[in-house]
């Protein structure tokens, strides 16, 4: 899908100007001419937005204004044009704009948001879609709002669980270096000129033969931690590389326990508001699986379809995953025998989306502690190595 910036004249001789996604120039022509538009300059707009470029904040405002709209029974084509031509990002102004053409053309609303992927995900242009055969987009939109908010929470969450622990050791990384580079071989030449060099206690000698280790070899070793990221994000990258860091990702202490409440409440929250919205299990099941976040968990949900595919019930195979506690699985096969799955998964989502609250504090409240005693030990190491001598020359000179 290409943006095209248009400048065509209407019925009545005013020009009128405006952005279209398309394919072609073609097509743009076509949808100009069809909304009795005389096409006068088409061409391709250069961008410099990266991806989709419409945050979640725009997509939940959008939502809830065409939600009101269509409840107040303003036909779909007309809240559309409304809520274009107040829009200000221009990528999404684009795709609205073009949505409302497609429309136009006789395409249903979820078939003209399935044309802007990276702005409306499967999951949305399902939900559109059920809402739309069971006459409920209105109620739809809410629920996808909500959905979309706490969704944006748990990735938050997600966020401030790994951040804390990368930024602590970068920041440690950055001080070894430093103490390496600078302040050791300044300790070092000290040393030498006041002609103590060959009577070092032996800690001290250890940490300068590192330092020297360290800033002698230092290309070699920055060309090694780069070819190590390289490969590390190469690794990643490949199915066998992201299945392992997934799983280990899973089941790592500490860390381990607060990931799996998160993937909890993204699966509850998720499939029970896809089901709560008329979405069919197996369906639900595929959008669920393709935005878990993680493989292992995405393997598992796809395993879990082909098994109620078999006629076999959903707890079982969620069972087998040895992923999800007990206790959920228990309440997944309750509401599967009282025929209440989606109300059973929204109070699932809505107790460890409270879980995942308190983890990811608790997590933080213990790595601060444990990161800081890390760091404060390395650097300590350092300084008693480069104060001893002095110490011991300090004390030589007392005696004399």
């Amino acid at each position: 899908m290409i943006q095209f910036s248009w400048v065509a004249r209407d019925a009545s001789g005013d020009i009128e100007k405006g952005i279209m996604m398309a394919d072609s120039k073609e097509v743009v022509e076509k949808r100009l001419r069809q909304q009795q538009l005389e096409p006068k300059k088409i061409s391709k707009r250069i961008s410099l937005s990266i991806g989709a470029d419409v945050d979640s904040t725009e997509l939940v405002k959008f939502i809830r204004q065409f939600a009101t709209m269509i409840d107040a029974g303003l036909p779909l084509v007309q809240c559309l044009e409304i809520l274009s031509s107040q829009e200000d990002n221009p990528v999404f102004k684009a795709a609205l704009i073009d949505i409302k053409a497609t429309v136009e053309q006789g395409a249903t609303f979820s078939d003209a948001l399935r044309r802007h992927p990276k702005i409306f995900d499967n999951l949305f242009v399902n939900l559109v879609h059920a809402g739309e055969v069971g006459g409920i987009l209105d109620t739809i939109l809410n629920r996808l709002a909500i959905y979309i908010e706490k969704n944006v929470k748990l990735k938050r969450q997600v966020k401030g669980a790994l951040s804390y622990p990368i930024t602590v050791i970068v920041i440690m990384i950055g001080v070894l270096i430093v103490l390496m580079t600078w302040v050791i071989p300044a300790f070092e030449n000290m040393f030498a000129e006041f002609g103590a060099k060959d009577a070092l206690p032996g800690l001290t000698k250890m940490v300068i033969a590192i330092s020297n280790n360290f800033v002698g070899n230092l290309p070699i070793i920055i060309v090694t931690a780069v070819l190590l990221v390289v490969g590390a994000v190469r690794f990643y990258r490949t199915k066998k590389g992201k299945r392992i860091v997934h799983r280990l990702l899973l089941v790592v202490p500490v860390l381990g326990p607060t990931m799996k409440k998160i993937a909890v409440a993204r699966f509850s929250r998720t499939l029970g508001t896809l089901l709560a919205s008329g979405v069919p299990v197996l369906d639900a099941l595929e959008i669920v699986a393709k935005s878990a976040g993680n493989v292992i968990i995405e393997e598992g949900l796809l395993y879990a379809r082909e098994r109620i595919s078999e006629g076999r019930n959903l707890a079982d195979p969620l069972a087998e995953m040895k992923v999800f506690p007990g206790m959920v699985v228990q309440m997944v096969g309750v509401g599967e025998q009282t025929g209440a799955l989606d109300q059973m998964l929204t109070k699932i989502a809505d107790f460890y989306e409270e879980e995942t609250d308190i983890a990811v504090a608790a997590l933080t409240s213990m790595l601060e502690p444990i990161m800081m005693v890390f760091i404060g030990g390395i650097v300590g190491v350092v300084l008693v190595s480069m104060y001893l001598p002095i110490f011991e020359l300090a004390g030589n000179i007392k005696s004399e």
